[in-house]
């Protein structure tokens, strides 16, 4: 994870997530069903699950959550207001997860 993270965002340190959008860089267009991926490190969500007292399972489905967004066009880092409609989407899709 540190590896692609520094790769493709140029931050030299490991992350939990990264969403790669078809929609973005060389291969965009190609596909137009295809959303893109998402990576997820599963030794970094079992550290965290076990850090917040839950599950695995809730900590990929989080961050499985935040990808998708992140492919979907939102994101946290633009501007406060920005991370308040991308964590409102989130809780809010997490919700309706666990009906």
């Amino acid at each position: 994870m540190r590896r692609l993270n520094a790769t493709y965002r140029h931050i030299d340190r490991a992350t939990d997530v990264l969403a790669f959008a078809m929609r973005e860089g060389d291969g965009r267009g190609l596909h137009p069903d295809v959303l893109g991926d998402v990576v997820i490190s599963l030794d970094t969500a079992a550290r965290q699950a076990a850090e917040r007292g839950g599950t695995l399972e809730d900590e990929v489905r989080l961050l499985l959550t935040h990808g998708v967004l992140h492919l979907l066009g939102y994101d946290h880092e633009r501007s406060p207001a920005d991370a308040r409609k991308m964590f409102s989407r989130q809780r809010a899709l997490l919700a309706q997860l666990r009906e």
